[in-house]
């Protein structure tokens, strides 16, 4: 499974970026897919995570201001950030896991800065 991230950039406080995390192969809508942030300095950490039943977990930070979806027919995962703040600058990667499987993305960089 290769993931490829995308939709990141340069935002406002208080503006909106959709992610989105595009998989190759079929088994995709087995896996639970997560969002990682890593900020200068920073280990990388959860920001938001959906089932493959479609269950989903948030950090807090994140609670109310993002939202994770998928579409398994299109093998994509979506992250909607909504009222960006200074603190959710990073680079953003997606996760693919299952069982014993473990795939990585490249990251995309969201910047938030007036």
């Amino acid at each position: 499974v290769q993931l490829v991230e995308s939709g990141g950039g340069l935002v406002q406080p208080g503006g909106s970026l959709r992610l989105s995390c595009a998989a190759s192969g079929s088994i995709f809508s087995a896996f639970t897919v997560g969002w990682y942030r890593q900020a200068p300095g920073s280990q990388r950490a959860l920001v938001a995570a959906i089932t493959r039943d479609g269950n989903t977990n948030y950090a807090d930070s994140v609670k109310g201001r993002f939202t994770i979806s998928r579409d398994n027919a299109k093998s994509t995962v979506y992250l909607q950030m909504n009222s960006l703040e200074i603190e959710d600058a990073g680079v953003y990667y997606c996760r693919a896991y299952a069982d014993l499987l473990n795939y990585w993305g490249q990251g995309t960089r969201v910047t938030v800065s007036s």
